[in-house]
């Protein structure tokens, strides 16, 4: 049957401008981006295949080009707007940190590091660098691929903040293997990093380790 026979308080897009989009499932919002479905089944069937397909939401959001294409009812040019969605996404939580006064909501850094970090096949060693008064100048990438004290040099670090004119940085990086316990080597390079910054008064508010779904943060835990 067609979502357009379908009673209005049950067809997606009806449903989310009266209820909100926090109130659809994983396959009728995946239906409002389809847009369309394929013969013999509608958007929603389509989203909902698509979603066991996959695995899941996450599984579908971060599939190759290859993989994505290589769906039923999916192309390229699914995929472009795709990622133009998840793009608009991260910016708009970089907006919401520029936007704020003095950096004071951990939620909304730890959602947006998460979102910038959970999902990369590689080690990514990021800094949110702040001003003076704790307000986000720039989300930087300082390094990639496998993360040791070796890859992250203090000195770099440095350059980049005083560039930026940092008055204080917020460290994350991701560990690919979905565990985010901060390992020995972890803390070392984090205390290289804060002795290193502390040479120039800039200061590290903290170090966040991504995992998968689970963030830990230096602070929390009393490593800094």
């Amino acid at each position: 049957m067609s979502i357009k026979d379908w009673p209005s308080a049950e067809r997606p897009r009806e449903k989310l401008i009266k209820l909100g989009a926090e109130n659809l499932s994983d396959a009728e919002l995946l239906a409002i981006f389809l847009r369309t479905g394929t013969r013999g089944q509608n958007a929603v069937d389509l989203a909902r295949n698509l979603l066991q397909h996959f695995g899941d939401l996450r599984q579908l959001l971060s599939a190759s080009s290859k993989e994505f294409c290589e769906a039923y009812g999916l192309g390229i040019a699914k995929y472009v707007q795709l990622k133009a969605v998840l793009e608009l996404s991260k910016r708009h939580f970089e907006c919401q940190l520029k936007r704020s006064d003095p950096l004071t909501d951990p939620h909304t850094t730890r959602s947006y590091l998460m979102h910038c970090l959970r999902d990369e096949p590689i080690e990514k060693f990021s800094a949110l660098l702040l001003d003076n008064r704790h307000r986000v100048i720039e989300y930087v990438t300082l390094s990639s691929g496998t993360l040791n004290q070796a890859s992250v040099h203090p000195r770099e670090v440095v350059k980049t903040a005083l560039e930026k004119h940092a008055a204080a940085i917020i460290f994350a990086h991701n560990h690919p293997s979905g565990i985010s316990e901060p390992s020995a080597a972890d803390k070392r390079l984090t205390n290289r990093l804060k002795d290193a910054l502390a040479l120039v008064d800039i200061r590290v508010l903290d170090h966040f380790i991504i995992g998968d779904g689970e963030c830990t943060s230096f602070a929390e835990r009393g490593l800094l």
